[in-house]
C-alpha cells in the first residue's frame, strides 16, 4: 500500500529563491565565458555553456512554478499543474543535447590540441564553485517536492561538480602542463550530464504518457477494490497521474445484483478505501449491475 507525504515550502519564498538562483547564474555565466575566451580552456567554457543551461532552466522552472498554480478553467479542466513537467522535460532534453555537444567538442580538441592557461582557469572556476553551491542551498528544499525543480537543481549539482572538475583540470595544467587534461575532463563532465539527465527524464515521460505512478501496482489497486464486500468484480482500470503528486482513476464496479439498492454505498466504501490505502483521492467509478455487465472487457485499460 502507498502512500504521499509532502512538506511544502511557500510558494512566494521558493519563487524569490528561483528568483535570485538565475540572477546569480546569468552573472557566473557571462564571467566564464569570458574567462575561458580568455584561457582557451574548453572544459570551462563547457561548464560556461551548462551553467548558462541552469539559468535558463531556473526560468522556466520559475514561470512552471507560477503556470501551476493556476486554477481549473474550461480549457484545462485538470488545472496547470502539468506545466511543471513539461518545463522538467524541456530542461532534461536540453541537457543532452548540451552533452552530447560538450563530447562533440572534446573530440575535436583531442585531434586539434591548443593552450590552456591553467591559473586564469582554476581563478574563474572557484567563483563559479561558490556561486553553484550557493545555487544549489537556494534550491535543495525545493526539490525534494517538484520534478520542475529537481530537473533545475540537478543541472546545478553537475555545473559544481564541472567547476571542481575544470579547477582539477586546471591545477594539473599549471604543475605539469597536461593540456589533454582539458578536452579529458570535458568528456567527464559530458558523461555525468548525460547519466544524471537520461535516468531522470524517463520518469518525466511516464507522467506525460499517462503512465501509473511507480509506486502504485495497478494489479494490486484492481484486487483490493474487489475486496469490497457487494462488488463482484472491477474492469477498464485507468490509474495514472495528472500531476507529479496527484494520481488519479476511474474504473467500472460491477455489483453483486442483491445488493443493488446499496450500489451507491458501495462506491463509497471503494472510494474511501482507494483514498486510506493508495492516497487516491481524484477517482471516478461507473457502477454495473453484473446481470448487464460489460462482456469480455479488459481487467486493465480498455
Amino acid at each position: 500500500m502507498a502512500g504521499h507525504h509532502h512538506h511544502h515550502v511557500d510558494p512566494d519564498a521558493g519563487d524569490a529563491r528561483v528568483f535570485w538562483a538565475v540572477i546569480v547564474n546569468l552573472g557566473l555565466t557571462v564571467a566564464q565565458v569570458i574567462g575561458g575566451i580568455l584561457s582557451g580552456s574548453l572544459a570551462m567554457i563547457a561548464d560556461a555553456v551548462h551553467n548558462l543551461s541552469d539559468a535558463l532552466s531556473l526560468i522556466i522552472a520559475f514561470f512552471a512554478r507560477k503556470i501551476a498554480r493556476r486554477p481549473a478553467d474550461a480549457a484545462m479542466t485538470f488545472g496547470y499543474g502539468r506545466a511543471e513537467v513539461v518545463a522538467a522535460l524541456i530542461n532534461y532534453t536540453t541537457l543532452i543535447v548540451i552533452g552530447l555537444y560538450l563530447i562533440y567538442e572534446a573530440v575535436i580538441r583531442f585531434i586539434e590540441p591548443s593552450g590552456v592557461d591553467g591559473w586564469l582557469v582554476v581563478i574563474i572556476a572557484g567563483i563559479a564553485l561558490a556561486v553553484d553551491v550557493a545555487t544549489a542551498m537556494l534550491t535543495y528544499s525545493l526539490s525534494k517536492d517538484s520534478v520542475n525543480i529537481r530537473a533545475a537543481f540537478l543541472h546545478n549539482v553537475a555545473d559544481a561538480l564541472g567547476s571542481i572538475a575544470v579547477i582539477f583540470a586546471g591545477t594539473l595544467i599549471i604543475l605539469y602542463d597536461w593540456q589533454i587534461i582539458d578536452p579529458l575532463v570535458t568528456l567527464l563532465i559530458a558523461g555525468y550530464i548525460l547519466w544524471m539527465s537520461l535516468s531522470e527524464i524517463g520518469g518525466v515521460i511516464r507522467i506525460l504518457m499517462l503512465g501509473s505512478p511507480p509506486e502504485l501496482d495497478a494489479g494490486e489497486v484492481l484486487a483490493a477494490m474487489k475486496q469490497v464486500d457487494g462488488v463482484t468484480s472491477a474492469h477498464h482500470l485507468h490509474l495514472w497521474q495528472m500531476q507529479e503528486h496527484q494520481a488519479a482513476l476511474d474504473a467500472h464496479l460491477v455489483i453483486d445484483p442483491d445488493r443493488w439498492t446499496n450500489a451507491d454505498a458501495i462506491k463509497q466504501a471503494v472510494k474511501d478505501l482507494l483514498k486510506r490505502d493508495f492516497d487516491l483521492s481524484h477517482t471516478t467509478l461507473e457502477i454495473e449491475c453484473s446481470r448487464h455487465a460489460c462482456v469480455g472487457a479488459e481487467a486493465i485499460g480498455g
